[in-house]
């Protein structure tokens, strides 16, 4: 193993100028999403860099049923060719820009800074690398790495990781999957799911003189929403028994009324009114039943008033977990101690992760990455170079350790 951590060492660091420029091209293609822009330009950047590299790729198009992505796909492909199985996952759209610049990588002090370091194309390349150094220098056994890069993990990931589930294209046989999350070098072995709802609330419009003859939709809202915060408060106080970074908050998170609006004119009784709840839930929540919950709370709060209410679920997406006691657990925090030169530190994501498409299979999944958190989606997002091949020869170190 000693000997092994110096070849994929020495091979990553002749490599490293490389991983850099890459790393600038994908920063360069802005892949914003939403509404999910460049994403074929994107995918063809890093199936070059793939067949390069050596890794078979290919592009699988995709169909999008909003119609809103531009050309949506998944980069598939392979190092190795036995039969046992890891999964190295990732998404190449970044989340929209502060500003133009951001799209003009930024190398500075070890650091590349840019849209994307940090999440996750900075990650993307450390698992490119990794895949390659893995093969290379023999240490895959009888196994093989498949990649995947996806499209639409900051929307939801129905089109890309949904489609790899829904098409048969994840092995549940696979011994492990790992996706190259900002997470600072923790570990993220457990993600909270997901619930999203739209509330909308239709009333009758009249001019402000004759406002008695109007169903104010906005005055309902509030009534409507007053049950909600209630449950929000309740629900941030049911503490998870998952470790998690500090300062992150242990209750499931709701936000009420992140998107809100109504109305046709500051003279006209509003006709219509909608808001927004989106929550996130600790591994330990009943999603489904607090989905029920809390459309019950929705509709008998309406009927209070008479209200005439519509509720659309956008999104349930469950969480996921591993145990750290999990030998693919024991095994990734081995050997990223052993890069790291400290010991690992399991934790649970504050949001949540693709490895919940994996995870559903009875595959162990985990979130790993150089990028750190706290600076994805700012202004100055970056990722630490070093940072950047450590991360890949964990998991190339990973890939051995499970395959060989």
């Amino acid at each position: 193993m000693a000997n092994h951590a110096a070849q994929v060492g020495a091979w990553l660091d002749e490599r490293a100028e490389e991983m850099a420029l890459l790393l600038e091209r994908l920063v360069a293609v802005g892949s914003e999403n939403p509404p999910g822009l460049a994403l074929g330009r994107c995918a063809r950047v890093l199936r070059e860099a793939m067949d390069r590299l050596g890794l078979s790729p290919e592009i699988i198009e995709l169909v999008d049923p909003s119609g809103e992505l531009e050309e949506p796909c998944v980069v598939r492909g392979t190092a190795g060719g036995g039969d046992r199985l890891v999964y190295f996952h990732g998404h190449f759209d970044v989340v929209p820009a502060q500003s133009r610049g951001q799209f003009t990588a930024v190398r500075r002090d070890g650091r590349i800074i840019g849209r994307g370091a940090a999440d996750m194309k900075g990650g993307i390349v450390s698992m490119l690398y990794g895949a390659a150094a893995a093969r290379d220098l023999g240490l895959l056994g009888d196994g093989r790495i498949v990649v995947h890069l996806v499209c639409d993990e900051e929307t939801g990931s129905v089109v890309g990781a949904g489609h790899l589930r829904a098409a048969g294209l994840i092995d549940p046989a696979a011994l492990a999957m790992v996706t190259a999350e900002p997470s600072g070098g923790a570990i993220w072995n457990a993600a909270r799911g997901a619930v999203s709802v739209r509330i909308d609330i239709r009333g009758r419009e009249a001019h402000v003189g004759q406002a008695n003859l109007g169903v104010n939709a906005f005055q309902q809202m509030l009534h409507i929403a007053r049950p909600v915060e209630r449950y929000a408060a309740e629900m941030a106080g049911r503490h998870t028994g998952f470790p998690m970074s500090p300062g992150d908050a242990r209750g499931s998170m709701i936000v009420v009324g992140g998107l809100s609006g109504g109305g046709s004119n500051f003279n006209v009784v509003p006709g219509s009114a909608f808001f927004t709840v989106d929550g996130r839930y600790n591994p330990e929540e009943d999603l489904e039943g607090e989905l029920k919950r809390l459309t019950g709370l929705i509709e008998d709060a309406a009927r209070e008033i008479g209200a005439d209410v519509s509720i659309r679920t956008t999104q349930l997406q469950p969480s996921a977990g591993t145990e750290r006691d999990h030998p693919a657990a024991v095994a990734l925090a081995r050997v990223a101690g052993d890069v790291q030169g400290a010991p690992a530190r399991f934790e649970m994501c504050a949001g949540i992760l693709e490895t919940r498409w994996y995870a559903q299979l009875g595959i162990p999944a985990f979130g790993y990455g150089a990028g750190r958190l706290d600076v994805s989606h700012g202004p100055d997002e970056y990722v630490d170079e070093i940072a950047m091949r450590r991360c890949a020869a964990v998991y190339a170190r990973y890939a051995s350790d499970l395959l060989s």
